[in-house]
């Protein structure tokens, strides 16, 4: 599919599509923009990144993976493979979710976290979809692949999107504050999808902060954000809570460098739903690949077809 093909079919799809939809389909796209403009910046200080771009502004391929303009890491790309499974099969799956990383990873992806590799590789070995519980397990990539949970899931109670995130998450990273965070992040851009507020969304943080202070981002600026998914959340909750904008949101994450590509990605999910699509600068979502571009508007829309929500509004 061309560029232009491309373009002309996002733009049918929006323009038929409910807000509910519309925004689902900024989620996506706000995923992958989010990952692509990080990538960039990943592994570099604040001060690194200001003294070569002075403000790093614009999607442009390079950093440590030398990446083309546009193309996305393994947050986007695991998230995707996910959504795959989902719409193959019909839900949240343990086994097809293992499946579709396990065979990701045998693409040779561009990028690859040591705890997902791991996991991938035990699954490989023992059939197992769930991985023992770690202390030191609580990462991050579990919460960067976790839209198309969000999506599927929207409508059902709280307790059956906990066990569905957890389905998938517990492949590769099996810990209760990786699943806490990743939960309210989750609720997150289901508020987004339904037009909650800011306020909605500063209910669900500081909900999360009381029951794990591990998240508590009230405090010093966070610069250089590991993978340790408490520091990614706080990274991600102040510069959402900072800002007024998805586009002042994710250049002020990523501009902390450190594990930029994944605090872009889950900022860039939050700030798709909450914002929408007009929210979304035009310089990005032209430069991203046509085909990472396609699969992100498909699955936005054909998940959200079978989410509860949506099953009642069809019965209804």
């Amino acid at each position: 599919m061309f560029v232009s093909d491309l373009r002309i079919e996002a733009a049918r799809l929006t323009a038929h599509s409910d807000p509910i939809e519309q925004r689902a389909i900024a989620a996506y796209l706000g995923l992958a923009v989010g990952d692509a403009l990080g990538a960039t910046v990943e592994f570099m200080t604040p001060s690194e990144i200001r003294a070569q771009y002075r403000e790093h502004r614009d999607i442009r391929g390079g950093g440590w993976l030398n990446l083309r303009r546009g193309r996305v890491t393994d947050d986007t790309e695991m998230a995707l493979a996910l959504g795959r499974s989902i719409l193959e099969t019909g839900a949240v799956d343990a086994r097809a979710a293992a499946d579709a990383f396990s065979e990701w990873m045998r693409s040779k992806p561009v990028d690859i976290g040591n705890t997902v590799r791991r996991g991938i590789v035990a699954y490989r070995r023992t059939g197992s979809t769930e991985s023992p519980v770690r202390e030191f397990d609580a990462g991050n990539g579990a919460c960067m692949r976790c839209l198309p949970v969000a999506l599927v899931t929207l409508g059902a109670e709280v307790s059956a999107v906990d066990a569905a995130n957890q389905r998938q998450a517990h492949v590769t990273h099996n810990n209760p504050t990786s699943d806490a965070g990743t939960l309210c992040v989750i609720q997150m851009v289901q508020t987004g999808l339904l037009g909650g507020n800011r306020q909605d969304l500063k209910r669900l943080a500081t909900a999360l902060v009381a029951a794990n202070p591990i998240f508590a981002y009230d405090r010093k600026r966070v610069e250089n954000p590991g993978g340790f998914i408490g520091d990614t959340l706080r990274a991600v909750f102040q510069s959402l809570f900072a800002t007024e904008d998805l586009e002042s949101a994710l250049i002020d994450v990523v501009n902390r460098g450190g594990d930029a590509d994944t605090t872009g990605a889950i900022l860039g999910m939050i700030t798709g739903a909450f914002y929408g699509a007009d929210a979304l600068p035009a310089r990005w979502t032209r430069h991203l690949e046509p085909t990472t571009h396609h699969d992100c508007v498909s699955q936005a829309r054909n998940l959200l077809k079978r989410s509860p929500a949506y099953r009642a509004r069809a019965v209804s």
